[in-house]
């Protein structure tokens, strides 16, 4: 993340946090916990300023937890919602393991103000199957936030969580939670599932691709829950997973004029490759095109990122020009480094040539 993110947390946010625990309750010391909180923040990272909140906040509310919770719960609606509100489910998440059916009400609650994705796998980490059969009803929720959380939530691989070993070794255990939301309608509810399976194709492809052969994908919802979790595996060229969409499984082209504008940009600027794609087959091919950009990184290290480019249905002996500009900038997630770079044509899953170029730091 970005150096800026962790801002969010700073003294002013503390101030507004501040005054509305104390309009919940007047016995909250908002001076001291202002205080507090912001000792030595300078130091802290994003998502340690999070948890560093939730920790210095239980210090200033009764010890009762459920009185704790009523008070969260008439601060939270007061609060920006966006990432600041994950404080309310991490308190959960650090302070409710002895009561759990309070705990699984508040953070059903809390998610609908930003997300309680992350605190809900303390509870599955410490007892997985009571905590998935909470997740299982609410999946069936009329709130598509609750509906979401109920599928982000046990995703085996969330991103800025640990793993959920459960769900990795028996990718089973989520299945009634996904077959209740395989056709939502929600896009954001939608996304969840798909890349909840996109996690199960990692570990149990053949599992992941059982189910999307068993869904209904004449539903347009399903359908475009099962694409959007193939892109793992038609990137790698599963055949089982190209037959799904009926791309084609033995690809009978070649590429010629794969060709770079330059071989040395600056940050900031854009790579323009382009190449000509050529059937040698005589009946129609179904094709997914993406590439790949091999960054480098510090310690003469490496990462590579595939990028969905186009699908397209060449015909018999056609010939087909693609081109694509790829701008290179810096973003919360990804910095860039000074080096060498190489981008790949990836077609149906198989390598098709790489170019090299420079990037360089002005």
């Amino acid at each position: 993340m970005a150096e800026a993110l962790k801002e969010m947390f700073n003294k002013k946010f503390y101030e507004k946090l501040a005054i509305e625990f104390n309009k919940a309750d007047k016995n909250f010391k908002s001076e001291h916990f202002v205080k507090d909180v912001i000792k030595n923040i300078e130091n802290l990272s994003l998502n340690e300023r999070l948890r560093n909140t939730s920790i210095i906040l239980n210090n200033f509310l009764p010890k009762e937890y459920k009185k704790a919770i009523r008070i969260l719960y008439n601060v939270i609606p007061n609060i920006n919602k966006g990432y600041t509100t994950l404080v309310f489910p991490d308190y959960v998440s650090l302070f409710g393991q002895d009561d759990f059916e309070t705990s699984m009400d508040a953070l059903k609650y809390f998610t609908q103000f930003g997300s309680s994705e992350f605190a809900i796998r303390e509870f599955l980490k410490t007892d997985f199957y009571k905590t998935i059969f909470v997740m299982e009803e609410w999946a069936k929720n009329d709130n598509p936030h609750v509906r979401r959380l109920s599928s982000e939530g046990s995703r085996s691989r969330l991103p800025w969580s640990f793993k959920l070993d459960e769900v990795i070794k028996k990718p089973q255990s989520t299945k009634k939670i996904l077959e209740i939301l395989k056709a939502d309608t929600e896009l954001y509810v939608k996304k969840s599932v798909a890349n909840h399976l996109n996690d199960i194709s990692k570990d149990n492809p053949d599992y992941m691709i059982q189910t999307i052969k068993r869904w209904d994908k004449n539903n347009n919802h399903t359908a475009w829950i099962v694409k959007h979790a193939s892109r793992t595996l038609i990137k790698k060229g599963n055949a089982d997973t190209l037959a799904v969409f009926d791309f084609e499984k033995n690809v009978k082209i070649k590429i010629e004029n794969f060709k770079l504008n330059k071989t040395k940009i600056y940050l900031g600027e854009s790579l323009v490759f382009s190449f000509d794609i050529i059937s040698n087959k005589k009946t129609e091919q179904k094709l997914v095109i993406d590439y790949s950009i091999t960054y480098s990184k510090k310690g003469n290290s490496s990462s590579k990122k595939v990028f969905k480019l186009k699908e397209l249905i060449i015909k018999p002996h056609q010939k087909l020009a693609i081109k694509k500009s790829q701008l290179f900038k810096d973003f919360s997630t990804r910095k860039h480094y000074e080096g060498l770079h190489t981008v790949e044509i990836i077609i149906n899953g198989k390598r098709y040539g790489t170019k090299n170029f420079h990037l360089l730091i002005p």
